[in-house]
């Protein structure tokens, strides 16, 4: 069977005025290290882009919908995306 896991840059702060992630870098450590401690057999590691994963919903990277407006900002997050066998 195919599954995947998402390594998501975590809030480190969050306050009025907006949040703070950790870097791009960080979530691929994760990654790397999810990998090597649960010798995984991956398919596929990707990087993906959402609008608001973290705004609008409580899903995060598994949120099916997902909308921006034409005329509101829209904040995008990426992640990456391990596809692996089970």
């Amino acid at each position: 069977m195919i599954w995947f896991e998402d390594f998501a840059p975590q809030i480190i702060k969050s306050g009025f005025f907006g949040r703070t992630f950790e870097s791009f870098e960080a979530a691929l450590a994760a990654a790397n290290e999810w990998i090597e401690h649960n010798d995984i057999d991956v398919v596929n590691i990707e990087t993906v882009v959402l609008p608001q994963i973290w705004e609008r919903s409580e899903e995060g990277t598994t949120d099916t919908d997902i909308r921006t407006s034409g005329e509101c900002s829209s904040t995008w997050h990426q992640f990456i995306r391990v596809w692996y066998r089970k």
